[in-house]
Formats: structure tokens, C-alpha cells, sequence
């Protein structure tokens, strides 16, 4: 690898200390911190989602103060326009020449990290104003092409209760995040300290610790760590597996409309990747593989009625893949 041991070290130690930082605010939820670090070290998307009250906009706001990164919040209701997001042309006048001109005045998408709460109350075309952000990393307005800052990491949530006056987000646009994370509800001992922890006068004091260039380094880092052969051809073999009208497994034909895409094998392998330089290591192994699959898959196995009226879910189509898919023979 091009980076010294001494550099290489720094920035993983650096990525288990922004872990800590956000541990300061946020009560548990281990994986889902880690979840949303990797996204970030693969230059991803997240989707969150969780009943109200878990601490979603906390635990991005709080991701956001241990990051030395601009941040923007944008809530998403039913009478948001594309305009309100990306910006707007405004007229100007130039004072010398008194000459008028239009003037691209930036919305709230140009940031570092953008917070896209409860991105399912808003309308489809402003929804769709995502699109092309999340996947070029820039907006188009009037013609004129604007570049995003980098990095660029948007993490919508939604709410998966409440859906009267909710827009669903079409499968195309699920498929542009890397991960969907689900929150569940704390243990007995972690709803405790929440409570002792925010209901008292103190409130800890979070650091920003790693800054814009050594996340980008951090991010062509995460793309050489290695893979081998074997484990891409197991990947391989498990999201082809996802389609029922090619995959041999029983239980896939039963349950599943539609399989996942090869973005979905991309998504896997790095974020695995990614998880495996989180860990110390330089080389992805199947443990890697195996733990991504799930938030990568979740919003990319679409099951059918029967399943959905059984509530057969992509998780348990994912588990059953996992079961059945035969390991690579020199696997860790």
C-alpha cells in the first residue's frame, strides 16, 4: 500500500476514537455507529430507519460535531420543492454597471454531510432532486452542472410506523444507498443510562476528530484493501442467488419478487472492505462479507405478496442465503 504503516495506523486509530466521540452522546447502538462509519469510509449513502424517539437525528448530528465537516439538515415535508434543496437563481444587480444578472444562489444539499430527515414525507420529484447527487456528486441547475464538496455522505431516515401522507421511496432510488441500517429499540440496561444521561444538567462535550482530507484519504484507502478471488466469486454466487427466476435455492423462489442488482455486489465487497480496515486488517475475510450482507441487501430483495402478508423479510431471505450458499474452501 502507498501509505506508511505509521499513517496507516493514525487514521484507523483515528476512526476508532470517532467512534468513542459519538459513544459520548449515543447510549449503545455499537453497530449502527460502525455501520455508518463504514458507509462513510466507502463513500456511500445510509438510509436510516427506526420508530420515533431512538435518537436517529441525534446520532447524525452528533457524527457530524466529531467530524471537522460542514453539515446541513434539511427536513423533508410534503411541500418541499426540488429548489428548497439544491438552490435557486436569484436576480442580481451590479451596482457599477447597473447591469442585471442571474446569480446561483446554493441550497442546502451543498455540504459534507447532509441529514435527510424523514425523506419519505416529501414528494417524489423532490425525492428524485436526490438522484443525481447521491450518485455523481453534483447537481444540475438551468443547465449548469455544480460540483459537490467531497466528502459528500447524506443519511436520510424515515419512519417506518407512520405512513399515512408518506411517498415511498421508489426501488431505483433505494438502490443509490449503500446501506439501509435499521434501529431497534435499546436493552433494559441501555434505556436506563440513557435515561441517567439526558435528563441531568451536563451534556458531554463532543470533539471534532478527523477532517475532510483524511476521510477522502481514509476512502482511497478502504478500495486497496484485498479480496480474494474466492471470496469474489462467493459474493458473486450469493447475489445471483437473490433472483428467483436463476437462483436454485427453494426458499428464494417461494418468497422473493425480485433479486438484487450487481450494485449490490459492489455495495458488499466494499463494504466489506471497508469494515475490514475498521477492524485493524487489510484483507477482507468472509466474517466481513457475512456481517455487510444484511444492511446491503435489506432494500435490494424485494419479496413478494405472500411473503409481505407472512412477514417474511429481506433479512430472512438474506439469513437463508447465508445458510445455504456453500463457504469458500480457503475461507478465514
Amino acid at each position: 500500500m502507498e501509505n506508511t504503516a505509521s499513517n496507516l495506523n493514525s487514521l484507523i486509530q483515528k476512526i476508532s476514537s470517532l467512534k468513542s466521540e459519538i459513544q459520548k452522546v449515543i447510549v449503545g447502538q455499537d453497530s449502527i455507529i460502525e455501520e455508518m462509519l463504514i458507509a462513510l469510509m466507502a463513500g456511500g449513502h445510509c438510509l436510516i430507519e427506526g420508530v420515533p424517539g431512538l435518537a436517529k437525528t441525534l446520532m447524525v448530528r452528533t457524527m457530524s460535531q466529531a467530524l471537522d465537516l460542514s453539515f446541513r439538515r434539511i427536513q423533508f415535508t410534503p411541500d418541499l420543492m426540488p429548489s428548497d434543496i439544491i438552490g435557486t437563481e436569484i436576480l442580481e444587480e451590479d451596482h457599477t454597471t447597473g447591469k442585471r444578472f442571474f446569480k446561483f444562489n446554493k441550497g442546502p444539499l451543498f455540504g459534507n454531510i447532509i441529514l435527510a430527515d424523514e425523506i419519505n414525507r416529501t414528494p417524489p420529484k423532490t425525492q428524485a432532486a436526490l438522484l443525481e447527487a447521491m450518485q455523481e456528486f453534483e447537481v444540475t441547475y438551468a443547465g449548469q452542472t455544480y460540483p459537490l464538496d467531497r466528502p459528500f455522505f447524506i443519511l436520510a431516515t424515515q419512519n417506518p410506523i407512520e405512513q399515512a401522507g408518506t411517498y415511498p421511496l421508489p426501488e431505483a432510488q433505494l438502490d443509490r444507498f449503500l446501506l439501509y441500517i435499521k434501529i431497534g429499540y435499546p436493552s433494559a440496561a441501555e434505556e436506563t443510562r440513557i435515561l441517567n444521561s439526558t435528563t441531568g444538567a451536563s451534556k458531554p462535550k463532543v470533539n471534532a476528530i478527523i477532517g475532510a482530507n483524511e476521510i477522502k484519504e481514509l476512502q482511497q484507502l478502504t478500495l486497496q484493501v484485498s479480496i480474494s478471488e474466492d471470496l469474489i466469486t462467493y459474493t458473486s454466487e450469493l447475489i445471483r442467488a437473490t433472483r428467483p427466476d436463476t437462483s436454485t435455492i427453494s426458499y428464494i423462489k417461494e418468497w422473493v419478487r425480485w433479486g438484487a442488482g450487481p450494485r449490490a455486489g459492489q455495495a458488499l465487497i466494499l463494504t466489506a472492505k471497508a469494515r475490514a480496515l475498521f477492524k485493524g486488517r487489510y484483507a477482507v475475510t468472509l466474517e466481513d462479507l457475512q456481517a455487510m450482507a444484511f444492511p446491503v441487501l435489506r432494500h435490494r430483495i424485494l419479496m413478494n405478496f405472500k411473503a409481505e402478508a407472512e412477514n417474511v423479510t429481506a433479512d430472512d431471505a438474506t439469513t437463508e442465503l447465508l445458510r445455504t450458499i456453500s463457504r469458500p474452501k480457503n475461507s478465514l
